[in-house]
């Protein structure tokens, strides 16, 4: 079953590696294979896309999007922005603890209270809100 889940992240390559000797990427991807293994029909995921390179991003974002795709229902907890809006179906942002948008990933970014939380303030005024 293992080595199973560590085929669907793509690391079966890496399968007799040792955790502490494998990239960030890599470790993300492991810890994608573990919580599979039981086969479930829901994942958490907190925070999977920090600390990661850019370039990273897009082979961890490839992987969560194939589990959507074969049924698996993906909550995540994200403050990548920019990587969530190509991911998500919906979005809800909170802002200490206290729910700021939630709705469509394009209506929730262009929201004055997100745009402030995330970039502060003085930007409200110079992000363009457009009309819909």
């Amino acid at each position: 079953m293992a080595l199973a889940a560590l085929d669907r992240v793509g690391l079966s390559a890496q399968s007799g590696a040792i955790a502490g000797g494998l990239t960030t990427r890599e470790l993300r991807l492991m810890e994608l294979a573990r919580a599979l293994v039981p086969h479930p029909r829901l994942m958490l995921l907190d925070e999977t896309l920090a600390g990661l390179a850019h370039d990273d991003l897009n082979g961890i974002l490839t992987v969560i999007r194939q589990l959507r795709a074969d049924g698996i229902t993906v909550l995540i907890i994200e403050h990548t922005m920019g990587a969530m809006v190509q991911l998500v179906d919906h979005f809800t942002v909170l802002d200490h603890g206290r729910l700021i948008a939630s709705g469509r990933p394009d209506d929730v970014v262009r929201d004055p209270s997100v745009i402030e939380a995330y970039l502060g303030k003085k930007w409200v005024d110079r992000v363009a809100v457009p009309a819909k």
